[in-house]
């Protein structure tokens, strides 16, 4: 089949074009290379530069069986700063993607959507029917995407599934996280670990968890890519379906820093700083919906094995392999 990825120069994004690759599948990688990178985008793809706004004329006369759309602003803190950009570039851009994807007669699609859509949950681990109550302007635009997109199953025009991530971390064929900056704590820890950065800060010790950190589920990225592959199997014209991807075990911030430690062999400088606004002290998924229904199952789950291989890509990268 001929897939379209859009934001598969990004990190998630190019792993998944990545595997579909590798299945056989035809690709073409969709993105405006804002947050992303053109040597990211795995050979064999075809590629376009384009914001998703403008997917109309960049796809006009183009062919795909699905989609997976990845194309989005994801920062929390900056999401806060800048609602509006939020807003624009996740919200109105999908639907003007949906509109694109209309015309060229592309019924199928996967979405990447985020734990954010819940909020502070009510109980842990949280499943599918979980109140979705975002506390950032962030999971607000993606839950106002999935909402997007029900609707528009159940008008009949598309088939649709949301992917809702928890934590990624790891790396896959080479393809780990290079973000500018960067916000996500495995990849800051790995580059204080190896010199990159001065230390690193954990952003708040009085949370209800055991050790006073936020607590997140982790899932390896290339187990994330996999569980696209397999919706895109089983999307259904006319419906739209939500699935949760995670461990279901929760990693406290104290914890992944111990993690680092261990596979790095460094001891981290690590700084004590207050909460950042928006951040939920607990989030970890119940992807048992995601088990049954389609038959996944992380296979990667242990946490010292996405540090390490997200490790060993920032090694090679530094060139220090």
């Amino acid at each position: 089949m001929n897939f379209l990825v859009t934001g598969g120069a990004g990190y998630i994004g190019s792993v998944v074009a990545t595997r579909l690759l590798e299945e056989g599948h035809g690709v073409t990688v969709l993105d405006d290379l804002s947050t992303g990178h053109f040597d990211a985008v795995p050979e064999g793809a075809s590629f376009v530069e384009s914001k998703v706004h403008d997917a109309g004329a960049a796809l006009a006369g183009r062919h795909f069986d699905g989609v997976v759309h990845l194309a989005a602003s994801s920062l929390v803190a900056e999401s806060i700063a800048d609602p509006e950009k939020y807003h624009a570039n996740n919200v109105v851009g999908t639907r003007l993607l949906l509109d694109a994807l209309r015309d060229i007669g592309v019924g199928r699609l996967v979405f990447s959507s985020t734990a954010a859509v819940y909020g502070e949950p009510e109980t842990v681990p949280i499943d599918e029917d979980a109140p979705t109550r975002p506390v950032n302007p962030y999971g607000a635009s993606k839950l106002a995407v999935d909402q997007m997109l029900a609707e528009e199953a159940q008008a009949g025009e598309l088939g649709a599934v949301s992917l809702r991530y928890f934590n990624v971390a790891g790396a896959y064929a080479g393809r780990g996280e290079r973000h500018s900056p960067e916000s996500h704590l495995v990849p800051i820890a790995l580059e204080a670990a190896i010199g990159l950065r001065q230390g690193l800060a954990i952003y708040g010790q009085d949370y209800p968890t055991p050790d006073g950190t936020c607590v997140r589920d982790y899932i390896h990225v290339a187990d994330l890519a996999d569980a696209h592959l397999v919706a895109l199997d089983v999307i259904r014209p006319g419906h739209h379906r939500v699935y949760n991807l995670g461990n279901g075990a929760g990693f406290s911030v104290r914890e992944v820093l111990a993690a680092v430690e261990e596979v790095t062999g460094v001891e981290l400088e690590v700084d004590l700083a207050g909460r950042r606004p928006g951040d939920p002290a607990v989030l970890v998924a119940s992807a048992e919906r995601a088990r049954r229904e389609l038959g996944w199952e992380p296979t990667r789950p242990a946490l010292e094995q996405m540090i390490g291989d997200a490790w060993q890509v920032l090694r090679e990268r530094a060139g220090r392999s």
